[in-house]
């Protein structure tokens, strides 16, 4: 869609016609022998994001005059695409950006200045205060989760493109923030792992199997070999179900000390050694990590940092589960 169309040959100044060329339809001036080529006008928007906040312009100028957008603005003759993004954002927020990567690239028509070719960029920030100026009235941030109605769709469009190519990242960092953080005592959040520990939940009678096993049989736990195996798999059970409630933030630190310093004095009391003990919380560690590693889920690379945040927060439960036993032990 072209805003105005010629009417005379720039030229010579006589009236141009429209004449067919490759099926396209272009003014065409008789007298020059000279046809038109008309092309999109190249547009240049910038996506700038500060702790998941993306910095938008409010409007002066017609068309869509007090609405927000991202920093655009038209690509000038003899400058690049990137350098006429970071131009526009100095000129319309003050900030001095550095090309990141191009995030899209989208077709418009558009009825004020019709067809128009939009090149969205992300930029980081390494100088400036945001500030409006040129056309812009206002510059803030916005959080990526509420973002108001902008004037572009492509706008729209290139947005939705970058919050969706960022989510998986988002969400491992969130994640691992979650996972070694001081708030596994207290307060969980949803993390990454979660899946694979209802995974583990689910198969809690197979891993306890394997364990048995191998407590009855390795050269560490001789006197485990001798005990009964349904008092074994209740036991097995209980640590199960207070690394899941440790987990889900209902069991907590001073539930851990507790628990396990009794279970030491416990376990002195029953003839095992300590080493033994030891050894036994260590083999349902492996044989839950193992569990894991063999679910076969190495597919993409959200699937390496959930099982790397997993290995955190086994080894971060049965550390502990393992000194309190040893100090109710040797009390």
């Amino acid at each position: 869609m072209n805003k105005n169309r010629r009417k005379y040959c720039h030229v010579c100044g006589l009236r141009v016609i429209r004449k067919k060329e490759d099926g396209i339809l272009r003014d065409y001036c008789k007298e020059c022998h000279l046809l038109f080529y008309d092309n999109p006008l190249p547009v240049v928007s910038i996506i700038l994001v500060s702790e998941r906040r993306v910095l938008l312009v409010k409007r002066g100028r017609k068309p869509y005059r007090g609405k927000w957008c991202l920093p655009t603005g038209f690509a000038e003759s003899g400058e690049s695409i990137a350098d006429a993004a970071l131009r526009e954002l100095k000129e319309e927020t003050g900030v001095i950006g550095r090309i990141v990567q191009l995030i899209d690239v989208n077709s418009s028509s558009n009825y004020f200045y019709g067809d128009l070719l939009f090149l969205t960029y992300e930029v980081e920030s390494v100088g400036g205060i945001p500030r409006p100026a040129d056309d812009a009235v206002a510059v803030k941030y916005f959080s990526l989760e509420k973002i108001p109605v902008l004037a572009f769709d492509s706008n729209i469009k290139a947005l939705n493109h970058y919050i969706k190519n960022k989510k998986e990242y988002w969400d491992i960092v969130d994640s691992f923030r979650s996972a070694v953080g001081d708030c596994m005592d207290d307060t969980m959040q949803v993390l990454l792992s979660d899946t694979l520990v209802e995974l583990i939940e689910q198969h809690s009678m197979q891993i306890a199997s394997l364990w048995l096993e191998d407590v009855t049989t390795n050269a560490t736990t001789p006197t485990y070999h001798r005990f009964s195996s349904v008092l074994l798999f209740e036991r097995f059970e209980r640590v199960l179900s207070h690394f899941r409630d440790w987990l889900a933030g209902s069991y907590g630190g001073q539930n851990i000390q507790t628990y396990y310093t009794h279970l030491g004095r416990e376990r002195r009391l029953e003839g095992f050694r300590l080493s033994e003990v030891v050894s036994a919380l260590n083999l349902i560690k492996k044989h839950i990590w193992e569990f894991a590693l063999s679910r076969d889920i190495w597919h993409r690379t959200i699937d390496i940092y959930k099982m790397l945040e997993l290995e955190r927060r086994i080894a971060l439960f049965f550390d502990k589960a393992v000194y309190y036993t040893a100090t109710g032990y040797e009390e």
